[in-house]
């Protein structure tokens, strides 16, 4: 292991819209009927305050940055903008935007052989589009993430097969191959070999199975992240699976670069401070755990953490005592990643309706995780199935 790391993103999806006011700008001066029950509490940098229920978060705010002031929600229940930084309907023609682990998949292809370069560890929701782990789209189904709770999976082990035999077999299968390759225009035969070279990498070694493997982690470290149970308020939605942040630590550490994962469900139509109260203080609890495990090896500085949903939620609160669907301003917390932290960007006005100072647009934070990564995205170009440069 070289002492330059791998640059990685950890992307946690809040599904379901979580309340902007309710978490990193509590509205103080608003009437009561908008700012609803949370007390603002001081961080360990001086002049920012956030939610009462993130004491933990608090304390390391010199390593976070919260912004208060997204902008560019397109409105759909859906993680496609965090994975992407588009809308669904962007370049359908020629199959939709690639996600960033897609991207990241695509440009530098795996730091380990044996370990796929983007993982989607999210739960399959009812409401479906909450655990889209984002999708490879125009690039093609070989940088699609890999799921481990997906087929894949399931063929990981080999059955009483040495791995001489598996080389030989493969070493056929590659001759098979090359005469069907040649009359393969669509590329269905490219993601199929891209698949199936991971597959038989994958299964000589047992670097992703480790990382999976929570037995194997330190049991004073899987109590520090908690599970996040008894899951409540889950519906269509995500559970608040604390360990899976544990595992995009132990996936990124074993040569993942982007790991996508759903936490929660975020849908706060009603008992919306109920809902805050326990989601929030169990990502409290694993969020400032992965933040703190993160530093203490060393690693902080080249994962980059980003915390978000797919847009606010109103100011007014409802007769259900919730807050519904609000497309005009949303928040996120950024860690990690070398970025400039200890700082709150942007403010929405006095009633948290509208971003009142420096709008930072979805496009914005995609960009600073490309950034992140080593992609410059104003020089840098995929060309989509048509030639034209993305």
């Amino acid at each position: 292991e070289s002492p330059k790391r791998h640059k990685s993103i950890i992307n946690i999806f809040l599904a379901g819209g979580p309340p902007h006011q309710d978490m990193w700008e509590i509205k103080t001066q608003a009437p009561s009927e908008i700012r609803g029950e949370f007390r603002p509490i001081d961080t360990s940098v001086p002049g920012i305050q956030i939610c009462e229920v993130f004491p933990q978060i608090a304390r390391m705010m010199d390593k976070c940055a919260v912004i208060r002031s997204v902008v560019g929600c397109h409105g759909g229940h859906d993680a496609v903008q965090c994975m992407t930084g588009f809308g669904p309907n962007d370049l359908q023609s020629v199959g939709g935007r690639p996600s960033i682990g897609s991207v990241a998949a695509k440009m530098f292809g795996p730091v380990d052989p044996s370990v796929p370069p983007f993982v989607g560890l999210a739960n399959r929701t009812s409401h479906v589009p909450w655990s889209d782990s984002g999708v490879p789209g125009y690039l093609g189904s070989a940088y699609a993430p890999f799921k481990p709770d997906g087929p894949g999976m399931k063929n990981m082990t080999l059955n009483g097969i040495t791995l001489e035999r598996l080389a030989d077999r493969r070493k056929l299968l590659g001759q098979i191959d090359s005469m069907r390759r040649e009359v393969d225009i669509t590329g269905v035969m490219e993601g199929m070999d891209a698949f199936g070279q991971r597959a038989l990498d994958v299964l000589t070694s047992s670097k992703l199975v480790d990382a999976l493997d929570l037995s194997k982690e330190d049991p004073k470290i899987v109590a520090r992240y908690g599970d996040g149970k008894p899951y409540q308020y889950q519906y269509d939605g995500a559970p608040t699976c604390n360990d899976h942040l544990l595992i995009a630590r132990r996936l990124v550490e074993a040569g993942v670069r982007v790991v996508s994962l759903s936490y929660g469900r975020w849908d706060s139509h009603g008992q919306n401070f109920d809902l805050v109260r326990d989601h929030g203080s169990k990502l409290d609890q694993c969020l400032s755990a992965l933040i703190e495990d993160l530093e203490s090896r060393g690693m902080l500085d080249d994962v980059t953490i980003v915390v978000w949903g797919e847009f606010g939620r109103t100011p007014k609160i409802n007769a259900g005592a919730g807050r519904d669907h609000w497309t005009q301003v949303s928040c996120a917390l950024m860690a990690g990643g070398g970025m400039k932290t200890g700082q709150a960007i942007g403010a929405t006005n006095r009633l948290g309706e509208e971003a009142s100072e420096r709008p930072v647009h979805m496009q914005e934070i995609v960009a600073t995780l490309y950034h992140n990564l080593g992609i410059d995205t104003s020089a840098i170009t995929l060309p989509d199935p048509t030639g034209r440069p993305q």
